[in-house]
């Protein structure tokens, strides 16, 4: 009765400007922190407040803005308030007080800033390479790893529609354009783990991406140097019918000219995309979104030169090509939902998607070499040129390799709001898949007129694949999951979340349970912060890339990967300058099982189709964001990460000559064995072992003129294994240099946004309008991505660093209407 007599209570419906309940909005009491709720999937929340003075509510969140409520309220008085919130057109104050993300292993980033990243790719994954617990080694691929995880780990939806990388992609150049299109994006929410029971079965990140549902007509459009793309939106004049329309184009060839190999490059990638949503009545809305994306890569190598070693050994490997590479691949992806809350308490979803890709990479290369030792001699009028010639040699790749992908799915989610303070959910999918994979590769190595390996009656080739599959499967996967929020005696805040998920694929007959829960709490302290733990079991059923083996065929026994994840996180909310700032630090353990080796060659994972490794990924991460620069949001992170595998693949044999020297192919010169030494090497690094990563995205401008603004994104990781490709694993050990990135871009604000109109214009229908310039590896950085290996008629291998690209100017126009 106490509480009563001192308390009121606040509750009501969020809804947006379009009508619709908003889930997700945080509200809270300016006077007292402590005092907050988070609305429901319905938008309904509720709020007990402080009674008998006057205080203010207050409604924000990322995408809308922020409302102020002021209100004074009789002791055990029930308050009802409903706001409407307008959605942000754009974007520029910062948010760092998210409480419902800060309760979850969730990230929520502001796509708007996508616009103001120098981004090579025009990819919207370039904002998550920055993030904690993320490291990208490769500027022209979307792909990024988590934690120790390789590309394949990573979730990532759009619309609760899951979205996949292509299949036969080599290299970054070939790749093209990811799927999700940023001028279409409303929210953002990334997770390098811990994440819960209602996401999908990988085992390091998910990346959630929801389109927006467009509140009147408008668009934009950008060109630069790269390409080009243009969105349109808009709503039907009964309101019923919004609609969202973007394609985009896409050249890297600019870029591409910047390599080591010269030549003739012809890349192009093309996509359309549309978003429609029908409000049939208030209970029920429909979406639509569809997708056709095209991308080409042309390659007419002509020569390459690099040089490489040390300044005291230095060579330089020359090359001249004949032939031509070609891959082209085109997706199409469809998927219709509908939306249906039969009383304000339940959501209830419908999901139907499918998705197919038809991929080819037809290849035939081939190159004639020399690897010539360069002087070293400063006082030789020839230092630096050519000194003699250590060898000449000519290799011939050659593939023809088609793969044909349709995935096909039904899926259902559910949401029980039970009051402010409990939540279930639950999800169960059905789903279908047919590859059909036809592979033919091989390759040619002649060493000063000599086929390696080298053989008096036979032409030997090497890494020879032909294999012909067709594989159908279905997968069934279910999950149940439970928020419960409590406010402790204290004013302290508890939330707990638990959810377990099922999954079952027909190929290898195998049945997954997996629990999950995050624990937070928030104490009731002068300053701002929270903790949370989260634990799991994160499986990650194969999917057919990890079925291949390293030469093409198909291996059905292939269980799940397991991992066992322990995240640590304390965030902390702070002022410093009189500016809001956030500081998150987590440390985590993953305990690895049933683990599938395999290596990286640039983009292309390459899997041994077993599960006879086990080993850990341990590391700590730290990110701060706020107004380094009064008004724009900037971040840095840094992580350090130790991961480690041990397999019985890896334990070997050394061989010793009758001398007890040991026999290395290529330059002992008695190669007779005559001793053997068995060797276990025990825990290896793994391919993304990568000790030490940070990232930089940086905001700024001139007070006076405030129209010039600076942008700048850094990227660090330490050095990456790599090896020979001799497909053993305990040979792959060594060490590539850094990788060290500097995009900068420097913008001005053509026509700004609210600005006084004096005349009649055709410009005055353009709402606002940039143009940047964009210098890409600023600090001209030669960063190694993969070697290509040259091996001698004795054996020896020289591994000579392919590198990215070099520095290059970019400009870009946006516009939008």
């Amino acid at each position: 009765m106490a509480l009563t007599a001192q308390t009121a209570t606040i509750s009501g419906t969020v809804k947006g400007n379009d009508g619709d309940p908003v889930e997700g909005i945080t509200i809270g009491v300016k006077e007292n922190p402590n005092q907050v709720a988070i609305s429901g999937a319905n938008g309904f929340y509720s709020l007990v407040i402080d009674a008998g003075k006057p205080i203010t509510v207050v409604f924000f969140s990322v995408n809308f803005a922020t409302i102020n409520h002021t209100l004074s309220a009789t002791p055990g008085e029930n308050i009802t308030y409903s706001p409407v919130l307008k959605f942000k057109g754009n974007l520029t104050e910062v948010e760092v007080t998210d409480n419902k993300s800060r309760k979850e292993e969730i990230v929520r980033l502001n796509p708007l800033l996508f616009n103001q990243l120098p981004s090579p790719t025009g990819n919207i994954e370039d904002i998550i390479k920055t993030q904690m617990g993320v490291s990208s080694n490769n500027e022209l691929s979307s792909g990024y790893s988590v934690r120790g995880g390789n590309f394949d780990e990573n979730l990532v939806y759009v619309n609760d529609i899951e979205v996949y990388r292509p299949f036969l992609v080599r290299s970054g150049q070939q790749e093209g354009l990811s799927f999700a299109n940023p001028n279409m994006v409303q929210s953002i929410n990334f997770s390098a783990g811990g994440y819960e029971a209602r996401y999908g079965d990988k085992m390091s990140s998910v990346l959630d991406i929801t389109y927006r549902k467009p509140l009147k007509f408008g668009g934009n459009a950008n060109a630069s140097f790269l390409g080009g793309n243009i969105q349109v939106e808009g709503v039907s004049n009964n309101r019923l019918v919004a609609w969202s329309i973007g394609a985009r184009y896409r050249t890297n060839s600019y870029l591409l000219k910047g390599l080591d190999t010269k030549g003739e490059y012809r890349p192009s990638a093309l996509d359309v995309q549309t978003f429609l949503t029908f409000d049939v009545n208030p209970k029920l809305k429909i979406e639509f979104l569809g997708n056709i994306a095209s991308n080409k890569y042309l390659v007419i190598p002509s020569n390459r030169q690099t040089n490489f070693g040390t300044v005291n050994n230095a060579l330089r490997f020359t090359v001249y090509f004949d032939g031509q590479e070609v891959m082209d691949y085109t997706t199409f992806m469809s998927g219709l939902s509908a939306t249906y809350r039969p009383n304000a308490k339940t959501k209830l979803k419908f999901i139907s998607s499918a998705y197919h890709s038809k991929e080819e990479e037809i290849y035939t290369v081939q190159g004639q070499y020399y690897i010539d030792q360069l002087e070293a001699d400063l006082g030789k009028p020839n230092f630096g040129q050519v000194a003699y010639n250590r060898g000449i040699g000519t290799f011939l790749n050659n593939g023809r390799n088609y793969l044909d992908a349709t995935v096909i799915n039904l899926e259902h989610k559910g949401t029980r709001y039970i009051n402010s303070n409990n939540e279930f959910l639950w999800g169960v999918r059905q789903q279908a898949e047919k590859i059909n994979d036809k592979l033919s590769e091989w390759r040619s190595v002649d060493s000063a007129g000599f086929l390696v390996p080298y053989s008096a009656t036979d032409i030997n080739l090497i890494d020879v694949y032909k294999t012909k599959i067709s594989l159908p499967s279905y997968r069934s996967q279910a999950y149940m999951q439970y928020n419960y929020t409590k406010m402790l005696k204290d004013s302290s805040i508890f939330t707990i979340t638990a959810g377990v998920r099922a999954n079952y694929w027909t190929v290898n007959e195998q049945l997954l349970i997996s629990p999950r829960t995050t624990i937070s709490y928030k104490p009731n302290w002068r300053r701002d912060w929270l903790f949370k733990f989260s634990s799991g079991v994160y499986y990650q059923p194969p999917f057919y890339r990890e079925l291949r083996g390293i030469d093409g065929t198909i291996h059905k026994d292939v269980k799940a990967q397991r991992s066992i994840h322990f995240v640590l996180t304390s965030d902390y909310i702070f002022r410093m300058w009189e500016r809001p700032f956030k500081l998150i630090i987590s440390s985590y353990f993953k305990q690895l099982n049933s683990i599938i080796p395999y290596e990286i060659d640039n983009v292309r994972i390459r899997y041994f189709a077993n599960n006879n490794a086990q080993g850990y990924v341990v590391g700590t991460d730290l990110r701060i964001n706020g107004e380094f620069v009064k008004g724009v949001e900037s971040w840095a992170t840094i992580g350090f990460l130790r991961t480690y595998e041990k397999s019985p693949d890896n334990v070997h044999y050394d061989y010793f000559n009758k001398d007890g020297e040991q026999i290395v192919k290529g330059y002992t010169f008695d190669q007779v064995k005559a001793d053997s030494q068995r060797v276990d090497p025990g825990y290896i690094p793994r391919p993304t072992d990568q000790l030490v990563t940070f990232g930089l995205f940086f905001q700024d401008y001139l007070p006076k003129y405030p129209a010039f603004k600076f942008n700048l994104n850094l990227q660090f990781g330490s050095g990456l294994p790599f090896g020979p490709p001799t497909h053993l694993r305990y040979q792959q050990i060594l060490r590539m240099p850094p990788y060290r990135r500097v995009d900068a871009g420097f913008a001005y604000n053509l026509l700004k946004l609210n600005r006084e109109i004096k005349r009649k214009s055709v410009i005055n229908h353009l709402k606002e309008s940039w143009i940047f310039l964009e210098i890409f590896n600023l600090l001209q950085v030669q960063n190694t991505v993969s070697y290509t290996w040259i091996q001698d008629v004795t054996g020896n291998r020289y591994a000579i660093p392919n590198y990215l690209t070099n520095r290059q100017v970019n400009v870009r126009l946006q516009i939008k209407f």
